[in-house]
């Protein structure tokens, strides 16, 4: 295992660390607000540079799944974030903040999660892949629908700044990919650890903006977080297995569904709403990659190979 792989395993510590420093020491990483936006872009690009058109034809083999996953992702994860939101009274910008976490696609740290899980890791991608895609349209409409009627909700600007931080540099990787294939297969690592620095600096940044908040905020909104992504987790594996899918095939769903673009969350919320909005983002991230490891590791330890693998073409 070379050393960045090593680095990115431990991508929860370095979550939780950066995330108590900015409590501790919030001007370390107020100053860089402005650049949210820009670590954001650098997070998709690195995930484009991964992604072939092999990645995209699996979408076409193995269509079930991915619907399926695709539904489970735009319903689950925005009603329950608004249920658990209302649950605990929390206010407008926060319920509106996880909405917006519930809105977005998978995260890009589910499909290592996936693997680390023993699931299926090309579905995973392709799920990643079709959600983002499908974001661009889903999460500003979504937001609209659920939270509209207590805040503004700009889907036009939301729609656009999706695309400009999301397809454009996805698409920009995958072109790169595309003539420098094998090059980029021996520095993944390497692109992963930029991701996950990336993140991590973003959830010390929407931390750091929010430290004065912490004291009063955050057990409600840590509470609202942990049950928003438990109820992920379990809705995707149950339901899955209750429509038929093998145990790797719920796995995959289940961690796709709970594991959110969380860091797209918080850069809209910090671009369209508050810093406030954009408190629920940073502690999803945080959270998700703390749960998704833990559950990566439990069903790492329990064998699937007594129960044949489903076919995705089904």
């Amino acid at each position: 295992m070379s050393t960045f792989e090593r680095v990115n395993r431990l991508f929860p510590v370095w979550a939780i660390l950066f995330a108590l420093c900015a409590a501790w020491q919030p001007e370390w990483f107020t100053g860089l607000a402005a650049q949210i936006q820009l670590l954001l872009a650098i997070i998709m690009f690195a995930m484009g540079l991964t992604l072939s058109r092999h990645d995209f034809l699996g979408v076409i083999r193995a269509p079930l799944p991915i619907v399926v996953g695709l539904i489970l992702q735009f319903s689950i994860m925005p009603l329950a974030a608004l249920l658990v939101s209302w649950a605990l009274g929390l206010s407008p910008e926060l319920t509106t903040g996880m909405v917006l976490v519930g809105a977005t696609a998978g995260g890009t740290a589910s499909n290592v999660m996936t693997w680390l899980a023993g699931g299926n890791v090309a579905l995973s991608v392709s799920m990643t892949l079709v959600s983002t895609l499908v974001s661009v349209a889903a999460t500003p409409l979504l937001t609209w629908a659920l939270v509209g009627q207590s805040v503004e909700v700009p889907v036009w600007g939301m729609f656009l700044s999706i695309a400009k931080l999301v397809i454009a540099p996805i698409a920009f990787g995958v072109i790169i990919h595309h003539f420098l294939g094998q090059q980029i297969k021996r520095v993944e690592p390497a692109l992963a650890t930029l991701a996950m620095v990336a993140i991590v600096i973003i959830i010390a940044i929407v931390v750091g903006l929010n430290a004065g908040r912490l004291a009063t905020l955050g057990p409600m909104v840590a509470l609202a977080v942990v049950l928003h992504n438990a109820i992920g987790l379990a809705g995707g594996y149950n339901i899955g297995r209750l429509l038929g899918f093998d145990k790797r095939t719920s796995r995959t769903i289940a961690i796709e569904v709970g594991m959110q673009n969380s860091g797209l969350a918080v850069s809209l919320a910090s671009q369209f709403f508050s810093a406030t909005s954009a408190l629920p983002g940073a502690l999803f991230s945080v959270w998700h990659n703390v749960s998704g490891s833990l559950l990566a590791g439990y069903w790492k330890r329990r064998s699937v190979d007594d129960e044949p693998e489903q076919s995705l073409a089904k």
